[in-house]
């Protein structure tokens, strides 16, 4: 089964940036559709972006442009860069995946109900 290691969050202040890795074991890398999700306590998951292998991605609306997800499949690790951080991006970043054909093209964001791998969340904190 695969495992999935996130690390790079931490806490910066409105406008900074910040990189989250997720580290990929278990499974072909190639075959999985890998995502980030976000969650605020007493708040639902929600999906921010999701990527398949051929550079297919599908992001949330509230992202504009802000933040870029990348796949290194050399090294088996997704990457989500967050550029002109804001308070309400304050939350838990959790990496997730799913077993999915190569030829998968994605062009919507993820849905919590789609995945069933999930990384352990890493703390990402936007404040003056």
């Amino acid at each position: 089964q695969v495992q999935l290691v996130e690390s790079g969050g931490g806490s910066v202040q409105p406008g900074g940036s910040l990189r989250l890795s997720c580290a990929a074991s278990g499974y072909p890398f190639p075959r999985l559709l890998l995502a980030w999700f976000r969650q605020v306590p007493g708040k639902q998951r929600e999906g921010v972006v999701q990527a398949d292998r051929t550079g297919g991605t599908g992001y949330a609306d509230y992202i504009r442009g802000r933040f870029v997800i990348s796949r290194d499949s050399a090294k088996n690790t997704l990457y989500l860069q967050m550029n002109a951080l804001k308070p309400e991006d304050t939350a838990t970043y959790y990496c997730a995946a799913r077993p999915c054909n190569i030829f998968t093209r994605i062009r919507r964001p993820p849905e919590v109900r789609e995945y069933n791998a999930w990384g352990q969340g890493t703390q990402v904190t936007v404040s003056s």
